[in-house]
């Protein structure tokens, strides 16, 4: 995976899918910009579709291990506390727009928790997030992804991770079954993964955000597996400020967030997220500052 690949991943590790539809919104961007300078059609944009990660062999089938030995060598990893479900309601919808550099509106985004129920035994959120690319973009960039998270209730570790991707014609579906011991089956039509205590998938670290007290805990860290690698994702208070976006003007608290792969920070990406300071702890904003482009995912409505 090229580091800009492993950028807009990481992107997405922070809201959701927010990142990774902007990475890929920048990706037909220079292209569409080119085009219209030569006032001549847009060349099609050449990336690679993301493709279901390799199943490497294992002690039982469909099965996988990651190497993760060194992810968390800095520390521990960040210890399970019972969250406070209060910010998280059945049927919520947060509604986004990303902003990459001086184009507004290249993508939109949605974020949904579709339900609180039993996911194969265990009590668990059914997380659900929608990336669409929008005009003028999406006439040479076409990209319609949606993402599925299983978490557990009482820590948001994730259970099962998916990705439905369609990007410009090209389809792609991987079902991750995560597992401790790699004694839990999968489910039906999911391969199995292996991964340390802890782990959370982007959604259900997008909402774990929104559970922690930041005045009594103001540095959280911890696993985030991405469909593909596991990284170490560290997230720490950086005081309060005043926002506005399109769904109005809010108090929030600003979240700094770092990423570590093979525990190296990864230093050519910035992220600061913003959470409500209401008791919905909404993520209100993600301010990112990237190599190729400086992104804003701004909330436009929440029902």
């Amino acid at each position: 995976m090229s580091r800009r690949v492993v950028v807009g991943v990481l992107f997405a590790a922070v809201l959701g899918v927010g990142g990774w539809a902007v990475y890929k919104a920048e990706q037909g961007r220079a292209s569409l910009r080119a085009a219209m300078a030569a006032d001549a059609p847009p060349e099609p944009v050449h990336s690679a579709t993301v493709a279901p990660p390799t199943i490497a062999t294992a002690p039982a089938p469909n099965s996988k291990r990651l190497s993760v030995e060194k992810v968390v060598s800095a520390r521990d990893p960040m210890p399970i506390l019972p969250p406070d479900p209060g910010p998280l309601q059945p049927g919520e919808v947060l509604e986004f727009t990303a902003n990459v550099g001086e184009l507004s509106k290249v993508a939109s985004l949605k974020l949904q928790i579709a339900s609180r129920a039993d996911f194969l035994g265990k009590p668990s959120w059914h997380l659900q997030a929608f990336a669409h690319t929008m005009n003028p973009l999406r006439m040479v960039f076409e990209l319609d992804d949606r993402f599925d998270s299983y978490s557990d209730v009482s820590a948001l570790t994730s259970l099962q991770y998916e990705m439905h991707l369609s990007e410009r014609g090209n389809k792609v579906d991987s079902v991750q079954r995560m597992t401790v011991t790699g004694k839990e089956p999968a489910s039906p039509g999911a391969s199995q993964t292996q991964v340390l205590p802890g782990t959370r998938d982007p959604l259900g670290m997008m909402q774990f955000l929104r559970t922690v007290d930041w005045s009594k805990s103001p540095e959280v860290h911890g696993p985030v597996y991405d469909g593909h690698k596991l990284y170490e994702v560290r997230a720490s208070l950086r005081g309060a400020q005043s926002v506005t976006v399109p769904a109005g003007s809010f108090n929030a608290s600003k979240i700094d967030i770092r990423v570590f792969d093979n525990g190296v920070e990864m230093k050519d990406a910035k992220f600061s997220l913003y959470l409500s300071t209401d008791s919905a702890r909404t993520p209100v904003l993600l301010e990112a500052v990237m190599p190729f482009a400086t992104a804003r995912v701004e909330l436009t409505k929440s029902h």
